[in-house]
């Protein structure tokens, strides 16, 4: 992967501090400039992410009308089904060549009024697609949260500085299905849209296919293959909200495959963390000075994640 270091998240959480600090630094260099890393010592087993990849499959192997019934127009996309083209990246208005699934977060039943997230939609043909995804989504949540430590530390913060605002955050586990291209695509319709992500950081597991490019700093745009073992950790908006633009959140998209893979399916399943609605992403004070002015207005991660969903098509 040109550009994007690998790091083994087990070095920060060895409990030998060379070790720990090397990780850090690493990352948050990584952060500020490339805004992608690939990193293995996860918490996210090779079996499970087997598991989730064959229901998958078989949710999307489902009658069209049988996905439907798992859609929901009120929801904005944020949980169950979402069809063909309804999402699209930010500024364009041909939608992408795909669907998707989101599992949200689990709350306990007696702070499910404090947080108000729409309720999990559950597969009654397909059990195993919900238990297997639900585990998945803590496991990457759990390897996000160590994550977010070290950047802390990076940033000169506390290092549990975020985990209270993670803590059942308006995290989104995404399954995805890019079908083959039967016939030739609307003009400018693509898998994924350039874009970035709209959360903290965004966990992807291992595509079943290749497409995934990144945008570099001298313009150009570089193929990310899947190292096995590994999860590709980008910065999202938030983050780089967060830090007046210190941590990159780095343009992406999925290219359509060569005419003669048109035929050849696409899976991907990202994990995008995100902060509870009421987090502040008001720029850090020790990211802003006389040569790095505030960039951002103040404004809730809530909010924030209102504005977007309405700009890339999924909030009316």
């Amino acid at each position: 992967m040109p550009s994007i270091p690998s790091l083994d998240l087990g070095d920060f959480l060895s409990g030998d501090s060379n070790r720990k600090n090397a990780f850090v630094k690493a990352l948050g260099e990584a952060y500020e400039t490339i805004g992608f890393a690939a990193v293995k010592g996860h918490f996210l087993d090779e079996h499970l992410s087997a598991e989730l990849y064959d229901q998958t499959k078989r949710f999307f192997d489902l009658p069209r009308e049988t996905k439907f019934r798992y859609h929901d127009d009120q929801l904005a996309g944020q949980r169950g089904y979402t069809g063909w083209g309804e999402e699209h990246a930010k500024g364009s208005a041909v939608g992408d060549l795909k669907e998707f699934w989101h599992f949200g977060q689990l709350v306990p039943e007696n702070l499910k009024q404090q947080f108000n997230y729409p309720d999990n939609l559950y597969v009654s043909e397909l059990p195993g697609f919900n238990e297997v995804g639900m585990r998945a989504f803590i496991a990457l949540e759990e390897t996000g949260k160590y994550m977010l430590r070290a950047m802390a530390l990076f940033l000169g913060l506390d290092e549990t500085y975020f985990d209270t605002e993670i803590l059942y955050g308006n995290s989104i586990l995404r399954p995805i299905h890019y079908a083959p291209i039967l016939n030739e695509p609307p003009v400018g319709a693509v898998r994924a849209g350039a874009h970035e992500d709209i959360n903290l950081i965004t966990l992807l597991m291992g595509a079943s296919a290749e497409g995934l490019e990144i945008l570099n700093k001298q313009g150009n745009w570089i193929p990310v293959t899947a190292v096995e073992g590994h999860l590709v950790v980008n910065v999202g908006d938030m983050l780089q909200r967060l830090t007046n633009d210190r941590f990159k959140s780095t343009t992406h998209r999925v290219v359509n495959p060569p005419r003669e893979k048109w035929s050849e399916p696409r899976y991907s399943i990202p994990f995008f963390l995100h902060p509870k609605s009421s987090t502040r992403l008001d720029c850090l004070s020790s990211c802003i000075s006389e040569n790095h002015p505030k960039k951002y207005d103040d404004i809730s991660a809530g909010d924030y994640l209102t504005e977007r969903l309405k700009e890339i098509g999924l909030l009316k």
